[in-house]
């Protein structure tokens, strides 16, 4: 599969700016870096979506809470809700750097999105972030009502260590009788902490996300090993796959992650799992949240606001 022009011309602006890879930087440079890219590359948020900020009790003090809800949506109408986790390697991103994705997916589905401030490493490391989406989605299911979403319609996405996030999540709520959800979406997740495929020999470097940065990342997040088997950490290694919601799984075709996505989509399937796996060939990973650069961010918005319709508006009804 050829790169996409526009991914390369992205990774020749990235070049050209001589930007220093994470991996260099301390964490605190490195969430300045990466927040002073998001508007360019996200652009204004979209029209026609209502949102307003909140903050509920989490595991390690106030947790900060994002919710999105299409206007056309009458006042007093439950909307089905998306719980969403960001990316950002557990280490930067907050609920603006990716504001414009989950406005653009309440739009398409036609429902609700409840953005969560997870706690970031290495401040709060494993399962910190881990327990703070737990606690999020818990507070959606239990005041649903209150905040217009019918906790009869939930379901869980994010993206690279979000999409770990909601994955770990899924697991979380089969196992402990946790809300019921009706779907996962993960976009290009994390789901393996220990084992390294060949997409990331393949994508080792100049494709934007590489091997070194994955690595800071895990350092930062989980600096035991030891711990990094654990299914909260690496959902590929949890010893069942069965019974979870339905999965959408996209992965980008140049992302040293790409092949751990596709294993967990048919691993999924393999444990009798619904599971779709959506491969944007000649995207770098984490284009969905660049949708003023890349025309496959738009069309991967609109492919995962439609499966989130399909599984919480006309399934439902």
């Amino acid at each position: 599969m050829a790169l996409d022009p526009e991914s390369q011309r992205l990774i020749d602006l990235m070049a050209a700016a001589g930007r220093p890879a994470w991996n260099t930087l301390t964490p605190e440079a490195a969430r300045e870096l990466y927040l002073s890219t998001r508007a360019g590359a996200q652009g204004p948020r979209p029209d026609g979506v209502a949102v307003s900020d909140r903050t509920l009790a989490g595991p390690g003090g106030p947790l900060a809470v994002r919710l999105y809800r299409p206007e056309s949506a009458p006042i007093e109408t439950r909307l089905p809700a998306l719980v969403y986790a960001h990316g950002g390697g557990w280490v930067f991103g907050n609920l603006d750097s990716h504001d414009v994705l989950c406005s653009q997916l309440a739009l398409e589905a036609g429902i609700a999105v409840v953005a969560i401030d997870y706690r970031l490493a290495p401040e709060a490391r494993f399962p910190g972030a881990f327990d703070d989406v737990v606690a999020g989605l818990k507070w959606v299911a239990a005041h649903g009502p209150a905040i217009g979403i019918d906790p009869n319609r939930l379901a869980i996405g994010g993206d690279s260590a979000g999409g770990n996030l909601a994955a770990a999540v899924s697991i979380w709520a089969r196992d402990t009788g946790g809300p019921k959800l009706r779907m996962q979406l993960l976009a290009y997740p994390v789901l393996d902490a220990v084992a390294r495929t060949d997409s990331y020999r393949l994508f080792n470097d100049g494709y934007g996300l590489n091997a070194a940065t994955m690595e800071w990342f895990f350092d930062h997040y989980a600096p035991e090993k030891t711990a990094r088997a654990d299914w909260r950490l690496s959902p590929l290694r949890a010893t069942s796959l069965a019974g979870l919601p339905p999965a959408l799984v996209v992965t980008a075709g140049y992302d040293p992650l790409r092949d751990e996505g596709r294993a967990y989509a048919w691993r999924l399937q393999q444990d009798g799992t619904l599971a779709d796996l959506v491969e944007f060939g000649g995207m770098l990973h984490g284009f969905l949240s660049s949708p003023m650069l890349l025309h496959g961010a738009r069309r991967g918005a609109a492919i995962c606001g439609a499966a989130l319709r399909e599984a919480l508006v006309l399934r439902a009804q």
